[in-house]
């Protein structure tokens, strides 16, 4: 194992004991339980746009439709809550694959505008929908017990479920990018047509990866109401697409920890902000995006590896 991956996972190692041990440092268990919650968001859209190159402005959609589904069943029908986010997870999925199925025949900006069109259809369901509470979301969603049995009403014992969840999410994206299937990825995203050429069927990769993805930020969805208690239309919203293109830039496109890290900053950002400056908060989030973009084309944490692989470059002898 080279210096840059030791390090890479003593700092994997070291954060995950920062997480755990977060509420004992005096970290308000809910605020962390939302960024992870929008770090997985994050996540899941980085697995399309980073390793399989395709930009959907829509995300929004899954994320806020499986915020929804989780909701509801939870609340109206009384379903425990690992069945409402299972739920969620599989409603994301299914409308991914129902959005890929239209859009994955496109590309580039053509590919964008139909996932962003399709996302404001879902948006407007939402708001129409006589179970979703209109503009006014669907409130108090109540945590349950989980399997029956481990109460999530403590904030501490959600805290550590989410946790789990996050982790399991992480591992999960990281052992699909180093999969053969996450080597076709990358091969589509470098060169689709050398890929086509090769004899791959490129169009059922991309619908795949794009379902993987759905589901996935559609948990970061189901996990947000169950932390909050509620969803509502900002879920669905197109400027949550917005948002989660603009976490994964800022962490870094096409890294493992950049969409945690730009997850965390946005957040924090709009949390530290909201009650001292208001609407004007959007605006300082847009000016700090500009300077990074300018100072750091990777992102932070690409532009961390970069220079680190630049490092080890130099210290490595030729020949050696």
């Amino acid at each position: 194992m080279n210096p840059a991956a030791k390090l890479l996972r003593v700092t994997y190692i070291v954060l995950l004991a920062l997480l755990l041990a977060a509420p004992m440092l005096g970290l308000y268990p809910v605020f962390v339980m939302k960024l992870l919650c929008y770090a997985i968001f994050a996540c899941a859209f980085n697995l399309l746009l980073g390793f399989t190159g395709l930009l959907s402005f829509g995300h929004a959609a899954f994320f806020g439709s499986a915020a929804y589904i989780t909701g509801w069943l939870i609340k109206s029908q009384h379903l425990t809550p690992e069945l409402g986010i299972a739920a969620g997870v599989v409603g994301a999925g299914v409308i991914g694959l129902m959005v890929g199925l239209v859009a994955i025949r496109r590309q580039g900006i053509y590919f964008a505008m139909i996932t962003m069109a399709i996302a404001q259809m879902v948006y407007f369901v939402c708001l129409q929908s006589p179970f979703t509470g209109g503009e006014d979301g669907l409130q108090g969603v109540p945590r349950g017990s989980l399997f029956g049995l481990l109460s999530l009403e403590s904030d501490t014992a959600l805290y550590y479920v989410v946790v789990l969840l996050f982790v399991a999410c992480f591992l999960t994206i990281s052992r699909i990018v180093h999969s053969p299937f996450g080597q076709v990825l990358k091969m589509i995203r470098e060169n689709e047509p050398r890929a086509i050429s090769l004899g791959y069927q490129v169009d059922r990769y991309k619908l795949l990866a794009f379902v993987l993805s759905a589901a996935l930020a559609g948990l970061g969805g189901s996990l947000k109401t169950l932390v909050m208690g509620f969803a509502t239309l900002s879920d669905a919203h197109w400027s949550m697409s917005g948002e989660v293109i603009l976490m994964t830039l800022l962490g870094g496109v096409g890294t493992f920890f950049g969409p945690v890290f730009g997850a965390g900053i946005v957040v924090s950002l709009q949390d530290l902000l909201a009650d001292k400056v208001g609407s004007w908060v959007s605006v300082i989030i847009g000016v700090i995006f500009v300077l990074c973009v300018l100072a750091f084309r990777k992102g932070v944490v690409g532009e961390v590896q970069a220079y680190l692989e630049r490092r080890r470059r130099i210290l490595v002898k030729p020949g050696a």
